[in-house]
């Protein structure tokens, strides 16, 4: 139900598939703390992120990833985030923090076996250096029968290009399996 609603809210983009260029993937072995995607040489207007993902934490929670651009430390990203569950919605920010969050959308090694979360993440006009860099996605996990589904934006307080994505575990480390995909998307 969860995968499908993500679907069919992020098919809706805007872009015809043929504006989507394939820039980088990456395939987590096991045990890797974070994973980087380069941008390299390009010109298109937008990027997207698209990935599966699980944490190796066992609590039985849904984990939090966190992104950081051009391997920025500092307190630069601000997020918000709305999520339901099917039975309640909550939402929250932060102005000031040293890592984007995608909200809730790991499930970790004590939820139900082998069920991946997904994100959907677009980081808008990524290359202009006149303007700070935003970002909106859609992330979530069905845990067969409760999950969340989730809708984030986000703010990079830099005029800087981004040349490279950082991908973080909030917990311990992805999954074997986690995978991400890198796309450039060309002007409209």
């Amino acid at each position: 139900m969860i995968g499908a609603l993500v679907a069919g809210i992020t098919g809706s983009g805007g872009a015809s598939l043929s504006s989507y260029e394939s820039i980088a993937t990456a395939t987590a072995t096991g045990g890797e703390t974070s994973i980087t995607l380069n941008i390299g040489s390009g010109s298109f207007k937008h990027l997207q992120i698209r990935g599966i993902t699980r944490d190796t934490h066992t609590s039985g929670l849904v984990r939090s990833l966190h992104m950081r651009f051009n391997s920025d430390t500092g307190s630069n990203y601000a997020r918000h985030y709305l999520s339901g569950n099917g039975t309640a919605a909550s939402a929250g920010g932060t102005a000031s923090s040293t890592f984007m969050s995608l909200w809730s959308c790991a499930p970790d090694d004590g939820s139900t076996a082998n069920i991946f979360g997904a994100i959907d993440v677009t980081i808008l006009d990524y290359a202009s250096t006149s303007k700070y860099k935003t970002l909106r996605g859609f992330t979530g996990a069905d845990l067969n029968g409760s999950g969340n589904v989730n809708v984030v934006s986000g703010l990079w307080m830099s005029t800087s290009a981004i040349t490279s994505i950082q991908i973080i575990a909030e917990a311990v480390a992805f999954k074997a399996g986690s995978s991400f995909a890198l796309y450039g998307i060309k002007e409209a």
